[in-house]
């Protein structure tokens, strides 16, 4: 049998995903500021109001992958998004696929994981993209790996001028994660940045003025910018991992709820899961959903549905993605809605 090697093979492609390491100098954005007055008419803003309410322009936002939840939520430009969840119910993986999917609707993106080398992110992402486990048994033969080795091109040519990651693993500083987000808004064009996590950027679960200053830092800087940022954050551990979480139960500073524009919630229903394990197809919970997206806040929500939706959601487990119905297939990325023509 022929293993697979994905990190020494087919994901070390130069037209894949660009690296952005640590060697550029983020400290001349740090500083940067807007000299442009800031105190302006009110009279100013009548003209694009009415062009606003008369949807001569529409300002470009994103979706959710599910486009069932197209009327209830939108990611849009200027505003940050706080993903939050307990240790082990997929937060990293959910923002994975969100990436995937924004790319999909022509935006550019770039993932900072202080959790995650490069290479395991982007073989996480492959892995979503493909729709398939590479590590099957019918990959583990010559004409299996040479058709592997063609869709891992495909996705690393798909990526080429949409994806960026940032190298660097471990505690970061918080100035130069602000440095990184403008550097990407500003020279690299990017819309959607993901900061995975929050603990890596601030140290200390008590600093509460840390942590307000830096989701301060982020909210200026989404809304200098007119980018989306988004950030991964864990939950207090609870008294019971059964419990449905509350935005409220975010760690550290309730400043961090209070200054982002919308709360993700990811959670993984553990109880079907056990009581699948222990009774199979007969389980009194089989046909629930595997996990839970719950959105918890959306400021500026003015859609036609409901402005904070509980999305149910069923996990493939070949293709790692999360998906609207039990009967649904893998999605396809490279456009939206995520359906292969």
């Amino acid at each position: 049998m022929i293993m697979l090697d994905l990190q020494n093979g087919m994901l070390m492609n130069k037209s894949m995903a660009k690296i952005i390491d640590d060697s550029i100098d983020f400290s001349v954005y740090l500083k940067e500021t807007d000299n442009q007055t800031k105190v302006k008419k009110a009279k100013d803003y009548v003209e694009p109001l009415k062009e606003r309410l008369r949807i001569k322009e529409k300002t470009k936002v994103a979706y959710l992958p599910w486009p069932q939840t197209k009327d209830n939520f939108e990611f849009r430009p200027g505003e940050v998004t706080l993903w939050s969840g307990q240790n082990g119910h997929g937060k990293s993986l959910m923002t994975s696929q969100i990436a995937l999917s924004v790319m999909g609707q022509d935006d550019k993106v770039c993932l900072a994981s202080f959790e995650m080398k490069p290479i395991t992110t982007m073989q996480r992402m492959a892995r979503m993209w493909v729709g398939l486990n590479p590590f099957s048994l019918e990959f583990q033969v010559d004409d299996g790996i040479a058709a592997l080795d063609s869709l891992y091109d495909q996705f690393g040519e798909w990526t080429d001028n949409r994806l960026w990651l940032y190298d660097q693993m471990g505690t970061a500083d918080a100035d130069t994660v602000i440095g990184m987000v403008r550097y990407c808004a500003k020279e690299l064009q990017i819309n959607h940045v993901f900061v995975d996590n929050l603990a890596k950027c601030v140290k200390g679960e008590d600093d509460f003025n840390g942590q307000k200053r830096f989701v301060d830092e982020l909210t200026s800087v989404a809304r200098d910018y007119n980018i989306h940022i988004h950030l991964v954050h864990h939950l207090r551990k609870p008294a019971n991992e059964n419990a449905v979480p509350d935005k409220h139960d975010n760690k550290g500073s309730g400043a961090i709820t209070d200054q982002v524009d919308n709360v993700m919630l990811v959670w993984r229903n553990k109880l079907k899961e056990d009581d699948v394990k222990q009774n199979g197809q007969y389980a009194d919970l089989v046909n629930d959903p595997d996990h839970y997206l719950l959105c918890r806040k959306q400021r500026n929500f003015e859609g036609s549905g409901e402005g904070e939706p509980t999305v149910k959601l069923w996990f493939l487990r070949d293709a790692q993605q999360y998906v609207y119905s039990p009967a649904d297939g893998p999605m396809f990325f490279p456009n939206y809605p995520h359906i292969a023509s």
